[in-house]
Parts: C-alpha cells; sequence; structure tokens
C-alpha cells in the first residue's frame, strides 16, 4: 500500500528537497528503531532528543525518504531527503493522506479537559455500541474494533492515529471516541482531524510545567472547538459548570452546534434531584424533547457531570437519548476510576487515577458523603511534572482526608526526597499525615488501619500496571497489590 512523495507532499511547502519525489514509501515512522527498506522517516524535534541525531540510523536501516526541519549536506543518492519548516504538521498532513483520510469515514468525537476524558470517552462507546461497532483511543487502551491494545499514550502521535482510525474504519466502525489531551492538540498530533464532535469537561491546574500558564492551558484546549486544528466540528459538548465554560463557547464561531451540560436551569442537558450512595448515584436528566430517572453504578457528583457530557454529545449527534439510556445498566466499570477493591473487613477500598489537587478533593468529597466511617487516602505526585501542584494536592488531601499515606507515584528521574518536600508545602495538620517511600508499604499499612464502615482511596496510578524509576519500568498495579495484601491479611485472621 505505498504511495510516491508526490502523492503525500502534494500542496505542502518544502524548503529544500533533495532526490526524486517519484520515490514510493511503503510505510511512515519516526521512531528509527522501526525504520524498515523503503520507509519515510519523519525526524521531529523533541523535548528529550532531537530526531536529526538518528538520520544516519534510519538510512543505514533502509530508509528510502527523509524528512527534517535541518539541512543535510551528506545524503546518499538513493536517500530523498525533504526540509520542511514544521515536522510535526507536515507529519499529520502526510499520515492522514497515507492513511486514506480515516477520520472522514467515522463519526469521529473528541474529548478534552483536565478531568473525565477516560470516563466520557468510555460511556460514549457503550451508549453507542449498542447498535454499532465504536472504536476508543484514551488512556486506559485502543479498541480497533477487532482488537484491543494497552495504551503508551493518552493521545499518540499523528501516525499512529491515523493507522489507528483506519484499523477502525477496516474493522467497520461507524465511530470512534478518544481522548484529546493538550500536548496531543499542541504538538499538532490532531491536526487536521475532522471531528463529528468535542466535549469540554473542565480545566484545572494540570501540566503547568509544559504549558507555562493555566491561561495558556485553556488557550491550548480551545483549538480544539474553534478550527484552528482543521474543520470545525459539528457539535461541542461544553459543561457550564465549569467557571471556564462560558468564556469557551463565546470563542466557538457560529455554525457549530454548542450543546451545553450541567445542573443549572440554563444547560441544555442538565440533572437535578442528585443523590448518591455507595451502591449506586441516581438522578433526574433532563434534555430538549425528554426527561429521565437515571441510575448508575458511577459514584459521585463528578461522574454525574461525566455521564451528561456524554449524553449531551449523543444528544449532539442526533441519537435518541431514551434509546440510549437503558444501556447505562450494562455499563462496565471504568478500569482504575473509583474501581471498587472486594474485601471480607467491612470497609471499602477504591483505586482511582485522581492526580490533581481538584481531582483528590471531589474523590475524597464523594467518599465523605457516602462513607459513615473514616475516609483514608494512599497519594503520591509524579516526578519530572509541575511541581506547583504537589503541595495542593497534600493540602486537598489534608483538607478531605482523616488520615493521609504520602508516597511515591512515578518518581521518574527526580529524587523522591525533593517530591516530598514539595508536597510538605501543603502540610496543615502534621498528625493527619504519614510519608512513606514504598508505595506497597504504604498501602499496607492503610488497608491494616482500616476499620469496618472507613473508605480507603488509593489514588493517583488508577489503571497503571507499573511504576517509573529513573531508566526502570517495574511491574506495580494498585489493583493487584490492594488484592495481594487484603488476601495476606485474611489469610492472618483465618489461617
Amino acid at each position: 500500500m505505498g504511495k510516491t512523495l508526490g502523492e503525500l507532499f502534494r500542496g505542502i511547502a518544502l524548503v529544500a528537497c533533495k532526490g526524486s519525489l517519484e520515490t514510493t514509501v511503503n510505510a511512515v515512522v519516526i521512531d528509527s528503531r522501526r525504520v524498515t527498506p523503503g520507509c519515510l522517516f519523519f525526524a521531529l524535534p523533541g523535548l528529550r532528543a532531537d530526531g536529526a541525531s538518528f538520520i544516519d540510523e534510519a538510512i543505514n536501516r533502509g530508509a528510502a525518504a527523509i524528512v527534517t526541519s535541518r539541512p543535510q549536506s551528506l545524503v546518499p543518492a538513493r536517500v530523498t531527503m525533504l526540509q520542511v519548516d514544521n515536522p510535526r504538521a507536515v507529519l499529520a498532513d502526510v499520515a492522514r493522506r497515507f492513511h486514506g483520510a480515516p477520520d472522514t469515514a467515522l463519526e469521529l468525537v473528541g474529548v478534552t479537559g483536565t478531568n473525565g476524558k477516560s470516563t466520557v470517552t468510555h460511556v460514549i462507546k457503550h451508549l453507542l455500541a449498542g447498535t454499532e461497532r465504536v472504536g476508543l483511543i484514551g488512556t486506559i487502551s485502543y479498541d480497533l474494533g477487532l482488537r484491543t491494545l494497552p495504551s503508551y499514550k493518552t493521545t499518540p502521535e499523528s501516525i499512529d492515529l491515523f493507522g489507528m482510525l483506519a484499523q477502525m474504519r477496516d474493522a467497520g466502525c461507524r465511530s470512534a471516541t478518544m481522548e484529546v489531551s493538550s500536548h496531543g492538540i499542541d504538538q499538532q498530533r490532531v491536526r487536521g482531524m475532522e471531528f463529528a464532535a468535542v466535549a469540554f469537561t473542565n480545566l484545572t491546574r494540570d501540566h503547568l510545567d509544559y504549558h507555562g500558564t493555566l491561561e495558556n492551558y485553556f488557550e491550548v484546549k480551545s483549538r480544539l472547538f474553534v478550527g484552528a486544528t482543521g474543520a470545525l466540528p459539528r457539535v461541542a459538548a461544553v459543561n457550564l459548570d465549569d467557571p471556564r465554560g462560558h468564556e469557551l463557547i463565546a470563542r466557538i464561531p457560529t455554525g457549530v452546534n454548542v450543546v451545553t451540560y450541567g445542573t443549572g436551569p440554563e444547560a441544555a442537558v442538565r440533572a437535578s434531584d442528585v443523590q448518591t450512595a455507595f451502591e449506586a448515584t441516581t438522578f433526574t436528566l433532563a434534555w430538549p424533547g425528554g426527561t429521565a430517572r437515571v441510575r448508575s453504578h458511577l459514584l459521585g457528583g463528578y461522574n454525574v457531570s461525566n455521564l451528561l457530557c456524554a449524553f449531551a454529545v449523543c444528544h449532539g449527534l442526533g441519537r435518541d437519548l431514551n434509546v440510549l439510556l437503558p444501556r447505562l445498566a450494562s455499563l462496565p466499570g471504568i478500569p482504575g476510576r473509583m474501581e471498587r477493591i472486594e474485601n471480607d473487613f467491612g470497609y471499602n477500598v477504591l483505586v482511582d487515577y485522581a492526580h490533581t489537587d481538584d481531582a483528590l478533593r471531589n474523590a475524597l468529597g464523594m467518599l465523605r458523603s457516602i462513607t459513615p466511617g473514616r475516609v483514608l487516602v494512599v497519594f503520591g505526585c509524579g516526578g519530572n511534572r509541575d511541581r506547583t501542584k504537589r503541595p495542593r494536592m497534600t493540602a486537598a488531601v489534608q483538607e478531605m482526608a482523616d488520615f493521609a499515606w504520602a508516597t511515591a507515584d512515578n518518581p521518574r528521574k527526580e529524587a523522591l526526597e525533593q517530591i516530598f518536600a514539595d508536597m510538605r508545602g501543603g502540610i496543615s495538620d502534621p498528625a493527619k499525615i504519614t510519608f512513606i517511600d514504598d508505595r506497597r508499604r504504604a498501602i499496607s499499612l492503610a488497608l491494616d488501619e482500616a476499620r469496618p464502615g472507613d473508605s480507603l482511596l488509593i489514588a493517583g496510578k488508577g489503571h497503571e500496571p507499573f511504576q517509573e524509576f529513573g531508566d526502570t519500568v517495574i511491574t506495580f498495579d494498585d489493583r493487584q497489590v490492594a488484592r495481594e495484601l487484603i488476601g495476606v491479611k485474611k489469610m492472618k485472621v483465618h489461617p
């Protein structure tokens, strides 16, 4: 399924070209280790390494053509060298052409926001999958229609994204839903994609190590709604309960069908009479043309917002909510999103991905409202990420939990001592928190402390089955670790 460089680069401005545009390429890659004979290699600039450093390796492995932003003097005659101003933008354009614009064959939904993206995309997929095959791309997994792969990045690079959409198209998917991260937008991974609908969940402090300010972060998110990444979406679902919702709506051009959602009377899709319990959340749903009483196993007020977002998207796409709502009864739990770990000791253990102060405050506040006993939490902060949110996360835990074990999350290449030092900046009551280096030990101590009627939240990693230390990745799944420790505790009680 090769294409010539002339086909792939038609209309794309070239700074320089050495070699033939009649060269046929059989694959497009950005990792020199994946180059095989006949490939087109994009040497992308990166935060950690510059792809130009790997051009020689790509040529030695048989690359037929190279794209770079830097002039290259020594190029073998058999290799076509293309110099462009913005390799990432060109990669997206070329990837889309190489895979035959698969986004146009799918009703594509993009969900962005700080929190809730995984839950919203999974709910939309489940609601639509009753009558059609639906693909999914996100933090937890990639469902390509005929196979499901573990996720390695919330929003993959454009060449991988368009390749996945092509697999969905070829597998017979009619729709696809995907999480769109701010990094994915800013690094032009979704450039050129035609979204049938886009959705905004919320905006809280996160990724400021990358964006610098909250305003920059919001500006990047906004691009998805205003046509800055490609064609305007047909539908935009916007959360009016978030302070940025009205500001976002003011930016959206006319011609986009804006469907608002929230708990206020001005929202087009809204919830009222919300009742939370540990078994389920119920509320009255109203939308243009109908009302219904909704019962969901997704817990808490923030999951009401996530459900409303999914309903707003489906309504905006013209789906009948009266037909879709009964499917909620069969909605499986979202992996690592308030996932319950069963035990026989009378307390509740939940694993959640909450890794910002806002997410922790919401999760712990929800547990506080339905827990007769104490609210306990194990949490940590990732290394080589926004340091300003660390004391905020500790402050949220101090405010909302009865006791906390602060521990390692994914330290990456940052010293755990430095991470802990930043976290300690949020302490207001030292008697309510202890710092434990080893995450397994922290979880074990928390389980030993839990009593009947308590709720223990293990926060930060959710579905992730690993921990990152320096250049090493080790197996570590909070859910599996909790089950193992509960099993050991059970053996001690009933030898």
